[in-house]
């Protein structure tokens, strides 16, 4: 019968061939060359996976000379069929005018039952090996994997989509676009009343802030308008001196100290508002309850103290937020998220950070936090 399955593929009658090879599978589910066989009738009818599977297989599994030449030469179409399907795809992924904006194409964690198939479509789709791909697939928090071009970043979102790998690109425009302002305090938090076609519960508040050219200006927002929070540390920098192994003092860079930021998005505005504990005016505004500390920046002395007092008034502040903004999602993996894009350096570069704070020297986690909360803000936007 097998050689009825031959005549039939030289036929290009498969289905004459897929009614002869169930029969035989039936009798001889073993027999590699009925292996063989489906193998081919799997790349005949399009299924370009299930014919590498049984491909792979032959070649783990037997020894004929024959059948392991034939299983390569399959194996050797599938690629060529694939590297022509990607080179079409590419061109018509990045014929568009707009397609060669900078952008940056963004992993996002994969659980652990479904990171094991995903593994070998992965490394199939970025054309690595099997072990890189392993490493690169994130379990927790966001991973920055690629920048470069948006029509090719697009090109691999809809493949890694397709192959069940969730993942998503954003232009490094878009975010530029994205209005940030920097709160000093809020002057307003009253009143009442309803908003939206639902009729939600709604109070208004007021912020004095300054935008991105430094002007110092007032807003006033509905609660209800702040759909989602980013929060992170930043580290602060400095130079200190210290002994090496042989007792010589070197200056080295150690970090001293974190600062905690928090960004309230206002999507319909295209707006940012970012909190920042060394820059919010405790002693301005409305009163915090209790009653904020006194500001360590005008009287305090020790260090410790400064700290405790900064992150005691801090958590007062978010506890003024909170139970204005209760169902809201927090965005707080920053951290993971930074570790992999702080090597990106050129293309943080491009960005603005919109950070106040002072740094004897630049560093990629100012930009690197804009670029996760203008991520977080075009993401979900456009859900």
């Amino acid at each position: 019968m097998i050689d009825q399955v031959v005549d039939a593929f030289e036929r290009q009658d498969y289905r004459t061939a897929a009614r002869l090879l169930k029969q035989l599978v039936k009798q001889e589910p073993k027999n590699p060359w009925v292996q063989l066989y489906v193998g081919r009738l799997h790349e005949a009818t399009g299924k370009m996976e299930s014919a590498e599977a049984v491909y792979r297989q032959l070649l783990r599994g037997t020894t004929n000379p024959k059948i392991m030449s034939q299983a390569r030469q399959g194996l050797g179409r599938l690629e060529a069929m694939e590297q022509e399907r990607r080179r079409q795809a590419l061109a018509e992924a990045t014929a568009d005018p707009n397609s060669g904006e900078l952008g940056a194409l963004v992993l996002e964690p994969i659980s652990t039952e479904a990171k094991t198939e995903a593994i070998q479509k992965f490394a199939r789709i970025m054309q690595i090996d099997a072990y890189s791909a392993r490493l690169q697939l994130p379990m927790r928090g966001w991973r920055l994997y690629r920048t470069g071009p948006m029509g090719e970043l697009n090109f691999y979102v809809s493949s890694l989509r397709d192959a069940s790998i969730p993942c998503f690109s954003a232009a490094i425009g878009n975010i530029k676009e994205i209005n940030v302002f920097n709160v000093h305090y809020f002057s307003e938090s009253e009143g009442v009343g309803t908003s939206g076609a639902l009729g939600r519960l709604s109070s208004q508040a007021s912020v004095v802030c300054k935008n991105a050219q430094g002007q110092l200006g007032s807003l006033t927002f509905n609660w209800s308008e702040v759909t989602q929070r980013v929060e992170g540390l930043l580290p602060l920098f400095d130079e200190v001196v210290d002994h090496d192994g042989r007792g010589n003092l070197k200056r080295k860079t150690q970090t001293l100290d974190y600062v905690q930021f928090c960004d309230l998005h206002l999507p319909e505005r295209g707006t940012i508002l970012r909190l920042c504990d060394r820059n919010y005016q405790f002693q301005q505004g409305i009163t915090l309850f209790p009653k904020p500390l006194q500001d360590p920046r005008q009287k305090s002395k020790a260090p410790s103290l400064e700290q405790g007092t900064t992150r005691k008034n801090w958590n007062h502040l978010l506890d003024f937020l909170n139970p204005k903004l209760p169902q809201i999602p927090v965005w707080s993996d920053f951290k993971t998220f930074a570790e992999t894009a702080i090597d990106f350096r050129e293309m943080l570069g491009h960005l603005p950070s919109h950070i106040d704070l002072f740094r004897r020297k630049e560093t990629p986690w100012d930009p690197a936090f804009q670029l996760y909360s203008g991520l977080v803000f075009l993401k979900n936007s456009s859900q």
